[in-house]
């Protein structure tokens, strides 16, 4: 007899050598398992296309230039990457429904690579865009790729320069790369060779505004007259664009954006590229765009004509911005028309106004709430006085790393009587007994900050002004390191007379 180890190791070693078994019948008897040879190659081809016949029938509707035929003419060269595909049985809408729904928008980069179908897909959901290559417009493929772009920003593209650059230039308005020859410029970082022709541009927008008419936001550079034409006739929903080396004659037809809000004007930056936009593109601008509601004037030139014809033809304009301006003496005065104004920026100006005439004729804006001066010289106290009379119902003042603000010129603030929150950085000129002299007459001053202004001393408190800082709602007090570091030691006893001393034995 056999053990019952012994016949599990004879049964398993019969079907493990069931090629040896069958060699030991006999020649002349019929095989009673007959063994039929099956190629793996076939059998693949056939799981494959019973699956297909499982498959249901996609009810998306979907447009995309990637059709089911060409997806199976693909999947029929790779049978095996069709097989393993589990989202070719869900519908285009269900994917961007998925797609839609990743937290992080830069995932939609990674997916496009996956296939021909997720890359069109995740164009659709693709809403805001940088442009670097002026062909891949030109090419169509843009809009091709990203229909629905409610955004985009052309500007680095409408500069010609190498790929690969190391040197990148950025500031607030603009960023684009340098190339070797820097130094033959004219002073100028950009100069009107390195630029795309303006009727290149012209036709590249054509093709934007034809294939992407959902736009809300666009960034141009160099564009003229026609290529603004061209984009306010497709791209009726447009609301806010930001024009750089922009001039006259280009404004001529930007009253072609009906629905235009934002609005910023970049002609000129100081060592990166010039261009000139006068009184007559700004009054252009005024006629054209009258339901602005903010404007941004980067370095142009003009006069009180321009500022007045914004101000009487743009009624809802409610924050206005003076950047590095160019402009001629007396356009303060032009301020006083826009009775709607409620914030008022200038910033990066090596002058307020050089000649701004008699204060009896500047006027002021009635509705303004917030002046704000950011890295001006405001050595002229002519000039700053005769701002601050314009302002002078405002109520927030904001003065920020502005050169030239001593206690002379800051006198002039106390023409504000309605100002409730005052704002001072960086301004190192500015004494204690100045600060003290104009805030004594604010009887409604509710929030003080007043941050890096080395002149400004503890020691020189007094005890009207300590009173009045008992009495406000908020108060920041920074004025220099010293202060800074006597706020940080308060109540540990330390630097108090009789108190505990740092100093080691």
């Amino acid at each position: 007899m056999l053990s019952p180890s012994a016949g599990k190791s004879i049964s398993a070693s019969n079907l493990d050598s069931g090629e040896e078994t069958r060699d030991k019948h006999h020649p002349g008897w019929p095989d009673p398992f007959p063994r039929r040879r099956v190629d793996p190659e076939e059998a693949l081809k056939h799981a494959i296309l019973m699956a297909r016949r499982h498959r249901p029938v996609s009810h998306s509707g979907s447009t995309t230039p990637y059709s089911e035929s060409e997806t199976d003419s693909s999947d029929a060269a790779n049978p095996s990457a069709a097989s393993l595909d589990c989202t070719s049985s869900l519908s285009d809408e269900l994917l961007l429904r998925v797609f839609g729904k990743l937290p992080d928008a830069r995932q939609h980069i990674s997916n496009s690579l996956v296939c021909r179908r997720w890359c069109a897909l995740c164009g659709k959901l693709l809403r805001s865009i940088r442009l670097l290559d002026w062909e891949f417009l030109e090419s169509g493929r843009l809009s091709y790729r990203f229909p629905n772009l409610i955004e985009i920003d052309l500007v680095r593209a409408c500069v010609k320069s190498e790929r690969n650059l190391g040197t990148l230039l950025s500031n607030k308005l603009v960023e684009i790369r340098l190339t070797s020859g820097l130094l033959e410029n004219e002073g100028f970082f950009v100069r009107n060779e390195d630029m795309i022709d303006s009727i290149r541009i012209d036709e590249g927008v054509r093709i934007l505004a034809e294939g992407c008419k959902n736009l809300r936001k666009v960034s141009l550079m160099n564009v003229g007259e026609e290529g603004l034409g061209y984009l306010g006739k497709e791209c009726e929903l447009l609301q806010e664009m930001e024009l750089h080396y922009c001039n006259d004659s280009a404004l001529k037809s930007i009253g072609s954006f009906r629905n235009l809000q934002i609005l910023k004007l970049i002609p000129s930056i100081p060592a990166i590229y010039a261009s000139v936009v006068s009184d007559i593109g700004m009054t252009f601008l005024a006629q054209g765009c009258r339901r602005l509601v903010k404007l941004e004037l980067v370095g142009c030139d003009g006069s009180y004509d321009g500022i007045k014809a914004i101000g009487q033809c743009c009624p809802m304009l409610e924050e206005l911005s003076v950047i590095s301006h160019r402009m001629e003496g007396g356009w303060l005065s032009g301020l006083s028309y826009c009775t709607n104004l409620k914030t008022l920026r200038i910033e990066s100006c090596a002058n307020i106004d050089v000649s701004p005439g008699p204060v009896e004729h500047l006027g002021s804006c009635a509705m303004l709430e917030e002046l704000w001066l950011q890295r001006c010289l405001m050595r002229d106290e002519k000039g700053v006085s005769a701002l601050f009379s314009v302002c002078r119902d405002v109520k927030e003042l904001v003065v920020e790393d502005c050169w030239g603000l001593d206690d002379s010129v800051f006198a002039a603030a106390a023409v504000f009587r309605a100002i409730r929150s005052l704002s001072l950085e960086g301004c190192s000129l500015l004494s204690t007994q100045g600060l003290e002299s104009v805030i004594q007459s604010w009887k409604d001053l509710e929030r003080l900050r007043v941050v890096s202004c080395n002149n400004i001393k503890d020691s020189e408190m007094t005890a009207d002004l300590a009173t009045l800082f008992s009495v406000l709602k908020e108060l920041k007090w920074r004025p220099d390191s010293r202060s800074l570091l006597s706020a940080s030691l308060a109540g540990t006893g330390i630097r108090q007379k009789g108190g505990r001393s740092l100093r080691s034995k």
